[in-house]
């Protein structure tokens, strides 16, 4: 199956890498012309535009920084949807538009797809990430070979849409965990704590979370990169939000979320790292949460393995 793929970004870029070192004939596009002409040096084929990759390709992938962007692009493509062609929205996006846009592409004869990722762009890098598919049974069945090169872990989530709910039900999980770990090592420092003995004992106890094994850590070490910007957690926060007013869901978290996102963009800019929202509290307190022996990013260092559909064995 020739595969287009659109979005070379953080993530983006990531999961093109896996289908192209995994031998899937891939055409590349995106608006940064160096990305582009980065894989075309690694064997993939540049794609020119939007519409040419939807008319040569059987599938094309979207991986994009916001559901506008994935509209802009969408729109480019519909007149060459038809019959056999198919859809992949791999962004992080908005269940109404995905289903939107999905929408048009089935009405066109093609199939629609939502299939986010989620587990961090050091396991998107080496192809063990999990992925969430939102679409019917028959149409995951055609796609999970391709999934299954860029993922781990498959979960088939139900009707197209789907996907996008549980992935930011999932971001909005992270994002708290996030605030957690950075008030909690807060908290220690001030306390007065070996922070190298204070991220142990989180980690082998009940208050763990996969945030704290992975963000803890490059908070610690200083560099607070984990290739993803205040911006996008706000937007991420900003759509679950989104969903639960749909469904008539009250949150007190997540507000207060969104405002400590909106006051740590105010103050550091929107393209700051994520983990150093917990330059809110250094600043308030005068303490510097750092602690040596710690990396300066995540590095997956399980071995590359196939995936996998994760069947749901309850309900």
């Amino acid at each position: 199956m020739k595969i287009g793929f659109i979005g070379l970004g953080n993530v983006g870029g990531k999961l093109a890498g896996s289908l192209l070192r995994n031998g899937i004939k891939l055409q590349v596009h995106d608006l940064n012309a160096d990305l582009v002409a980065r894989f075309v040096g690694q064997g993939a084929q540049d794609g020119g535009d939007p519409a040419a990759m939807m008319r040569d390709c059987e599938a094309v992938i979207t991986c994009l920084p916001s559901p506008a962007a994935s509209d802009a692009v969408m729109q480019q493509m519909l007149p060459e949807v038809c019959a056999g062609k198919i859809w992949m929205e791999m962004s992080t996006t908005d269940e109404a538009e995905v289903k939107r846009l999905g929408a048009d592409v089935i009405g066109r004869g093609g199939a629609a797809v939502d299939c986010p990722v989620s587990g961090g762009c050091h396991r998107a890098d080496t192809g063990n990430i999990s992925i969430f598919a939102g679409c019917d049974r028959a149409t995951f069945d055609r796609i999970l070979p391709i999934l299954t090169v860029m993922g781990r872990q498959i979960l088939h989530t139900g009707d197209l849409g789907s996907a996008s709910v549980l992935k930011v039900v999932t971001n909005f999980l992270a994002t708290a965990n996030l605030v957690s770990c950075a008030e909690a090592l807060t908290v220690c420092k001030g306390a007065g704590m070996d922070l190298g003995v204070a991220y142990e004992a989180i980690r082998i106890s009940s208050g763990t979370s996969f945030v704290h094994e992975t963000e803890s850590q490059v908070i610690l070490n200083g560099s607070r990169d984990i290739s993803f910007t205040m911006d996008l957690v706000a937007k991420d926060i900003g759509l679950f939000q989104e969903v639960a007013d749909r469904a008539g869901v009250p949150l007190e978290l997540n507000p207060l979320l969104i405002s400590i996102f909106a006051d740590g963009i105010a103050r550091f800019g929107a393209r700051e790292l994520s983990p150093n929202v917990i330059k809110r509290l250094e600043g308030a307190t005068g303490l510097d949460v750092r602690a040596p022996g710690f990396p300066a990013e995540m590095v997956d260092d399980e071995p590359e393995e196939p995936g996998a559909e994760v069947r749901v064995t309850r309900g």
